[in-house]
């Protein structure tokens, strides 16, 4: 019996080991559920933080910032001044000042408002333009730039922007705290890229006479007789630019073609980078996906220009090219004759020349440049917009030569006090 009743007592009462394992299955299966919420719980959050992140992020207002100059004979270095203002914002704002401020303050400009307009406008790191902009920020234009363009800073270069009275052009900006200060291009200036075309004048021949047709022939032809003491029978084209690896790559696209992309190829000088330039370059750029730009060599241009050119050297003209927003690429030193495999290697669908240019009978030469594309078919004749071009930038000044020889050597003494015991860097 009690045997019988031992066993009874065993049917009801639960054995030991089902009771742990019983125990064990319910405290994996809570420590599921709470991992399961816990990570349920995490994501819900990590989602909710991202949207809230992501939202913030959008309502986030643009750093926009302000640069103003006369950006007479825009070259590499105002280029330059403009990409390093751009990095200090998400949005560049540039002020253009008008030509009678410039006539005013500093003396006639060699390229009219609506020339230097569009060459600002072309510059790939500019998302506005403001026309007419006067040369020192007085209280009410910096209000407006405050108020009405929702500018945040004004940028200027390190050197010194001194009024005719002496005073501080940017004193108001820094006053208010909202003025930022970026380095300047060393080595190349509006006042030295004239200068480099006023000193050629003074190596002409003793023979030649003063006129301004004398003075222009030393640009369009060149001058093989003997000159001046000092003088160089190469041409004159003295640069203080030091080119560096680090300043192409800023410049540079960085990006090359996508498969299948239609390339548009044009080649020339670009010398003193102008608004005739910008305007074919706008156009090819229509023609295709991606624009394909030949830079020629010192030598070429020298050959078939004149000793006296180019007044600016083969990486001075690459730089102001690559900046130029509709360009994608640049060959340095590009072969005067385009080559079946140089169309080859590039994948090249198109080659384009503008009807106004340098040398605009390279068809009646027995060396015709363009031989090859025109056999092939893919050689076009493109109207250009304007009828202007680097001897038209030449004769501006050669034509008015004094005004501009009394305004450099004005602009001069500044810029040498600034140049002294400097030496090139590549910047920022």
């Amino acid at each position: 019996m009690g045997g019988g009743g031992g066993g009874g007592d065993s049917d009801i009462a639960p054995h030991p080991e089902k009771i742990k394992i019983v125990a064990t299955c319910l405290v994996v299966s809570v420590g599921i559920s709470l991992l399961g919420f816990y990570l349920k719980s995490g994501a819900e959050w990590r989602s909710n933080w991202s949207l809230s992140f992501n939202k913030n992020k959008k309502k986030k207002k643009p750093i926009r910032v302000y640069m103003d100059g006369c950006f007479d004979m825009m070259h590499y270095g105002h280029c330059n001044a403009l990409r390093q203002a751009r990095a200090l914002g998400d949005q560049l704002v540039v002020g253009v000042v008008s030509d009678a401020e410039i006539i005013a303050n500093k003396g006639p400009p060699v390229t009219p408002l609506h020339e230097r307009m569009i060459m600002v406008n072309a510059v790939k790191w500019v998302d506005e333009v403001i026309s007419d902009a006067p040369y020192a920020i007085t209280e009410e234009f910096m209000k407006k730039l405050f108020d009405e363009y929702n500018i945040d800073y004004i940028i200027h270069g390190d050197d010194p922007c001194v009024l005719p009275d002496g005073t501080d052009a940017y004193a108001l900006a820094k006053k208010a705290g909202r003025y930022k200060q970026i380095k300047r291009t060393e080595g190349v200036s509006s006042t030295d890229i004239v200068g480099r075309m006023l000193l050629c004048t003074r190596e002409r021949s003793i023979s030649d006479s003063h006129n301004h047709s004398s003075l222009q022939r030393q640009f369009s032809h060149g001058n093989s007789q003997k000159f001046e003491a000092g003088g160089s029978g190469t041409g004159t084209r003295v640069s203080h630019f030091l080119p560096t690896s680090r300043r192409i790559v800023q410049f540079s696209n960085g990006k090359g073609p996508v498969p299948n992309a239609r390339i548009v190829y044009i080649d020339g000088a670009f010398d003193l980078f102008h608004a005739g330039h910008v305007e074919i370059l706008r156009l090819a750029r229509t023609l295709g996906d991606f624009l394909l730009v030949g830079i020629h060599s010192d030598q070429i241009v020298s050959a078939k220009r004149g000793a006296h050119r180019p007044i600016m050297n083969l990486h001075e003209r690459s730089l102001s090219v690559l900046a130029c927003r509709y360009v994608d690429e640049v060959i340095i030193g590009a072969p005067w004759e385009i080559s079946k495999d140089m169309i080859t290697t590039f994948n090249i669908s198109s080659v384009v020349h503008g009807t106004v240019a340098e040398n605009d009978d390279f068809q009646k030469e027995q060396d015709n440049p363009y031989a090859v594309p025109i056999s092939m078919g893919i050689f076009k004749i493109l109207d250009s917009p304007l009828d202007i071009t680097t001897t038209t930038i030449i004769r501006r000044i050669v034509s008015n030569h004094e005004a501009y020889q009394k305004r450099n050597q004005k602009k001069g003494e500044s810029e040498k006090r600034y140049y002294e015991d400097k030496t090139y860097v590549a910047g920022d």
